[in-house]
């Protein structure tokens, strides 16, 4: 595996925390920052393929019969259930 470095610049509060956090797991800070990118990669990778395996060969158009039996006004207090 190739490694290759980044200038990281982050808010000190998020800092400190993902600090405590590698210090918690036992872990260095970039190894945390690593494994944390990684997951956040593949949690928008996932969930992306989800989307384009659920809309199959839909196209925004399908969405206009659902859309037109819509009603006009916004939900009321109570309509969620």
């Amino acid at each position: 595996m190739v490694k290759t470095s980044y200038n990281l610049k982050l808010p000190a509060s998020l800092k400190s925390a993902a600090q405590r956090l590698a210090r918690e797991d036992g872990v260095s800070l970039d190894q945390w920052i690593s494994v944390a990118v990684a997951q956040k990669i593949g949690a928008v990778e996932t969930a992306a393929e989800f989307f384009k395996r659920k809309a199959g060969t839909s196209r925004p158009a399908d969405m206009l019969p659902f859309l037109e039996n819509a009603p006009d006004e916004p939900p009321a207090p109570g309509d969620e259930r």
